[in-house]
């Protein structure tokens, strides 16, 4: 290959790099651990050679030192020795020209080559932005206040680590950036805190105050923007943008107050809009209608598990159906929910597949993507933060074993699944409520005794997902936890509120359709962000197609 067309794949290549994600996978973070250990590693020896320099440059100054001392005591007699003489011309010529050679040198040359290859392999401003996003998911999902997350008190953590004033400030930036008031005010006063108990910092109090006055003042609390810009012009009474703010809270605080006596003189009982007690601002709603119920289950509240129904659990010895395979050595097999049915499936993959399946998905590892409802597009959402791949059974013997077992365990084939999907989770790694399954019409005759089948969804307008397969649609999921997760993590199915922990070599496998074919909206599920740990999960996604006789059609349309 000519050299520069190597050189143009080489750098296509690292521009392809410098695009992806990290904040969206904690294994491939952990790339970033390592080329940070290396640049260190490269700016100890330029430090080495600075002090080395240093050190010559020095011993050369100590030396000129005493004999210019000795020569300036006497010049004319110093000269008069010819060899002292012809030693400093020899040194004006030749020595300094030297030492400034010396001085000169440039040391930075290996610290700056490096530091630029490596440059190519960093996070960038997306990634950053991610990072702090993910924080303030954890913050919102498991009920953190700022104050825990900045000091790092968090469970079963190994490593702790804090937040300084400058990374509350950039946390309380990046909402402000994106139109969060609710964070940047929650940020920029954990930043102002921190500030007001000393911390050294080079973030100033004007610069959060700014912030922090702006964000609290769209809250409506004109009371606490007042009282919060006055605290900055008073550090700075130049502020040009402070001042016009003052004055216009001001007018609006007057204009407030006249609105108030022109109700009370016409005696009007005109509601008003509730007073907002200062620093006290509720999280605005968003598009997620279950999001509460979601958000419990993942701290492990409201989780309806009651004494009735944990006595319709049972554990017991699964061999497949009588399954050749699994007669000698079946799997244990543990309910987990009663309805709809879904369990859990213990040492299904050892410690030695799972790191070879992790070893032969983490090059291929790229941002986990969604089926747009409206378009049918994949696309990457905020409301799903991992990172994933597709293993074919020609990749390794490995995927090929554990894909026979999940046919022995299920009953189901898998010439008609999809490949074997493995996902890691990143920072606050998450996948908000859904459906595994294609939903078509909702079917608003159908009923079912007792309580309500699930929570009605109307996707009419939703295409068939699955229609190119020509395999029919997701029939059931296969999910398979690669690793315990030290907190967080957690599947969880709001409908009807069962929350399954990780447990690393188990796996839990449900039925997303009715025998009758009809989707089963209870199964709408969430991946819980990992708020401490690694997650890793694989998953076999078993479709209609080839299984019409290894799970008949039931007598309703709800068997």
């Amino acid at each position: 290959m000519k050299p520069w067309l190597q050189l143009f794949f080489t750098c296509t290549l690292l521009i392809w790099h410098t695009e992806a994600e990290f904040f969206t996978s904690i294994g491939q973070m952990t790339d970033l651990i390592y080329a940070e250990k290396d640049l260190v590693q490269s700016l100890k020896e330029y430090i080495r050679a600075e002090e080395i320099k240093l050190s010559q440059i020095k011993s050369w100054a100590e030396k000129m030192d005493v004999l210019t001392s000795k020569s300036s005591s006497d010049p004319e007699g110093y000269l008069a020795h010819p060899v002292n003489a012809y030693k400093l011309v020899k040194r004006l010529n030749t020595d300094w020209l030297e030492l400034e050679n010396l001085v000169l040198q440039d040391t930075t040359n290996g610290f700056i080559a490096n530091l630029t290859i490596q440059r190519q392999f960093f996070p960038t401003e997306e990634d950053e932005t991610g990072a702090a996003k993910a924080l303030m998911r954890l913050q919102d999902t498991y009920k953190l206040d700022p104050e825990t997350l900045s000091r790092g008190n968090l469970p079963g953590t190994k490593y702790r680590s804090s937040l300084t004033v400058g990374d509350c400030f950039g946390m309380g930036k990046t909402a402000y950036n994106d139109g969060d008031y609710y964070h940047t005010v929650l940020w920029m006063e954990q930043a102002l805190k921190q500030h007001d108990e000393g911390e050294d910092t080079t973030v100033s109090k004007v610069e959060i105050l700014d912030y922090l006055s702006y964000a609290v003042f769209q809250f409506g609390d004109l009371h606490r923007a007042m009282e919060l810009t006055r605290r900055l012009i008073s550090l700075d009474s130049t502020h040009e943008r402070a001042g016009s703010n003052l004055r216009y809270f001001e007018k609006l605080l007057e204009k407030e107050r006249e609105e108030k006596e022109q109700e009370k003189s016409n005696k009007t009982m005109a509601t008003t809009e509730p007073v907002v007690q200062s620093g006290a601002y509720e999280r605005p709603l968003d598009y997620l209608p279950e999001r509460d119920i979601y958000e419990a289950l993942c701290r492990g509240e409201g989780v309806k598990m009651t004494p009735r129904r944990q006595k319709r659990l049972f554990c017991r010895y699964h061999d497949g159906n009588r399954n050749p395979h699994l007669l000698i050595a079946p799997f244990k097999e543990e309910d987990e929910w009663d309805s709809p049915h879904i369990v859990r499936y213990y040492d299904v993959m050892s410690d030695e597949e799972i790191e070879k399946i992790k070893q032969l998905a983490k090059p291929k590892l790229a941002r986990a993507t969604v089926r747009d409802p409206k378009t049918g597009v994949l696309t990457v959402a905020s409301y799903r933060v991992s990172k994933s791949s597709w293993l074919e059974e020609d990749d390794d013997p490995v995927v090929a074993k554990v894909n026979q077992r999940m046919q022995q365990i299920t009953g189901l084939t898998v010439k008609t699944a999809e490949l074997l999907q493995v996902a890691n989770y990143g920072m606050g790694g998450q996948y908000e409520p859904h459906f595994d399954f294609s939903r078509r019409p909702f079917d608003s005759t159908l009923k079912s005794e007792g309580n309500r089948l699930a929570t009605f969804l109307n996707y009419k307008d939703e295409p068939d997902a699955f229609k190119r397969l020509g395999t029919g649609n997701r029939v059931a999921t296969f999910l398979n936890y690669m690793s315990d997760v030290e907190a967080g993590g957690a599947t969880v199915f709001p409908d009807f509120g069962a929350a399954i922990w990780p447990k690393k070599g188990t796996a839990v496998f449900w039925y997303n359709l009715f025998r009758s074919g009809e989707g089963d909206y209870r199964t709408r599920h969430a991946a819980c962000p990992v708020l401490v740990g690694c997650k890793w999960v694989s998953n076999k996604w078993f479709h209609e197609r080839g299984n019409e006789f290894l799970r008949p059609c039931g007598r309703t349309e709800v068997d």
